[in-house]
């Protein structure tokens, strides 16, 4: 079990193009903060990134650089350009039509790829929000992510058939790498943090027990068994990594199995009841009150209308 593809695949969290930037002469623009995660890719050029509190920060052609959720930040053509307020009208067009987003005066000499990252509301286990702050990858330091920006690049020069479903692929192939840099380039960030957890083999293990076999009844004692440490290890482990205990995360994660279900499908509660690991709707149903607010049957009929 793949717990990052499979927290990745139920979190909802996948990506699209949101515009191309093509700037030249001065120019600089704030961006409104983004409830997901943004990426921004400078195909041709020079950049530099502006985060509240932060120092500017060049990013170079083939440089990308991933913003945490929420993150305010601003990119200008220059270390101290004056940046204007995003004109919402001219990106909402850009937007609907595909056309590129022009900033400054021609000719351009800077282009930037703008991607967006959102995970599922209705999923509370926090994937993109685990990402702090803002990760910097250069093509010279990362081969993959070189070649895959290439692609993507390519892909959005020459449009044909599929080039949509390619793109997006490409996005979501791209959020990985990030992950990986992110991992990498951060250890002291990672704990406490769902991707950061990934780096502790003994929450690792005991996550690919619980998200193969969501339906079984686990508690600590099993997870432990299964991952063969004692009891009083995995908790520490949990807290360290995750700041909550096993049968918190155990709770959680079959609580968003069984949101998304119940809003994605027409299954009776009483199958998702015990797909994701209770013995009785009765039991289910108290569970996910305390969880949510609401019963399954009101969560669902809320969701829908």
């Amino acid at each position: 079990m793949d717990v990052l593809a499979e927290g990745l695949r139920v979190s909802g969290a996948r990506g699209a193009l949101g515009v191309v930037l093509k700037a030249g002469g001065t120019w600089g623009l704030w961006l409104d903060p983004s409830a997901g995660a943004t990426l921004h890719i400078v195909s041709r050029g020079t950049m530099w990134l502006h985060v509240a509190g932060g120092k500017p920060l060049e990013v170079r052609e083939g440089d990308a650089v991933l913003l945490s959720p929420g993150t305010a930040h601003g990119i200008a053509g220059g270390r101290d350009t004056t940046m204007s307020p995003c004109d919402r009208k001219a990106t909402d067009q850009a937007l609907a039509d595909g056309s590129p987003l022009h900033l400054g005066s021609a000719p351009a000499r800077t282009e930037v790829l703008v991607l967006h990252y959102e995970q599922d509301p209705e999923v509370r286990t926090p994937v993109l929000a685990s990402l702090r702050r803002l990760t910097h990858v250069t093509s010279r330091k990362n081969a993959q992510l070189g070649k895959i920006v290439e692609l993507l690049v390519t892909e959005l020069a020459q449009p044909q058939i599929g080039t949509t479903a390619a793109v997006n692929s490409i996005v979501d192939l791209l959020l990985i790498q990030f992950v990986r840099a992110w991992l990498a380039r951060h250890p002291e960030q990672a704990s406490g943090s769902w991707l950061g957890a990934m780096r502790d083999p003994v929450v690792r293990d005991a996550l690919e027990c619980v998200h193969a076999r969501p339906e079984h009844p686990w508690t600590t004692a099993s997870l432990a068994a299964a991952t063969a440490v004692s009891r009083t290890t995995l908790s520490r482990h949990f807290r360290s990594a995750l700041g909550q205990t096993p049968g918190a995360y155990v709770t959680r994660w079959r609580m968003d199995l069984a949101s998304v279900r119940l809003r994605d499908t027409d299954e009776p509660v009483e199958s998702i009841s015990g797909a994701v690991g209770y013995a009785s709707p009765h039991a289910f149903s108290r569970a996910f009150r305390r969880a949510r607010g609401m019963p399954p049957g009101e969560y669902r009929s809320r969701l829908r209308a």
